[in-house]
């Protein structure tokens, strides 16, 4: 499916292209098409492409002498037929304590929502969510998917300090805290998982359009699966989604 995209120049080296502004599994499929055939056909070296919900950011190595030219060139390379993604994509199981010691919120949200705790459990974790960028902090997935029963506001007055690994719910959206930092999202859980590791190849083990699932897991477990993490021995469940 085509979309109509609109093109903008984006400071000295860059361009931005974007799409409708809604969070859509076939607006992403689109943007990672498009990302794939620039990285392909550029006739021009490249910085980085960096995605969002979106839109896509192609940079330059060089100052963009004509934007007219560059972004016709852009155009081109989108109306090509070539399927171009050739990635497969990976789902991954993610484990997540909901115990109240970590999941500060849910009380909250149980009682705003008139829900027992283990419904909100439940529901959160029997979703299947897609990852749509990476971002706000290194190792941040954003994730679409979650149940519209679920959706809760940010919070007037972010907190200072969230801790590591602590999952959440923000608007119509929920994700994983990957290293304590501020933050205005309803903590409901938290991960023993490393979702950014700098000292790795791969720092990031996920990429957008993979999928993600959340399970329940006890505090003992949550603490024993955290010390095979610390130990660089744990084994991150996922599975093959095509290819």
């Amino acid at each position: 499916m085509a979309f109509l995209l609109t093109y903008k120049r984006f400071g000295e080296r860059s361009i931005l292209v974007e799409w409708p502004a809604k969070i859509d599994s076939e607006i992403l499929e689109d943007i990672l098409c498009l990302k794939e055939k620039i990285l392909n056909n550029s006739v021009k070296e490249l910085v980085e492409v960096k995605t969002a919900y979106n839109s896509l950011l192609i940079i330059y190595k060089e100052f963009i002498e004509s934007e007219s030219t560059e972004i016709s060139y852009i155009d081109k390379i989108y109306s090509l037929n070539e399927f171009a993604i050739t990635s497969n994509k990976i789902l991954w199981k993610i484990p997540v304590c909901y115990d109240v010691s970590f999941g500060i919120d849910l009380e909250m949200i149980s009682e705003e929502k008139n829900m027992l705790k283990a419904d909100i459990i439940t529901c959160h974790s029997k979703s299947l969510y897609t990852i749509y960028f990476i971002g706000f902090l290194p190792g941040f997935l954003y994730l679409g998917g979650l149940d519209e029963t679920l959706f809760t506001p940010r919070k007037a007055t972010p907190r200072l300090k969230i801790e590591k690994g602590a999952v959440a719910i923000g608007g119509n959206q929920t994700g994983i805290y990957p290293q304590e930092s501020p933050g205005g999202w309803n903590v409901i859980g938290n991960s023993p998982i490393n979702f950014f590791d700098s000292s790795k190849k791969k720092p990031c083990f996920a990429k957008a359009g993979d999928q993600l699932q959340f399970y329940p897991i006890s505090l003992k477990e949550h603490q024993h699966i955290k010390t095979l993490v610390d130990a660089n021995v744990y084994q991150l469940e996922s599975e093959v989604l095509n290819g």
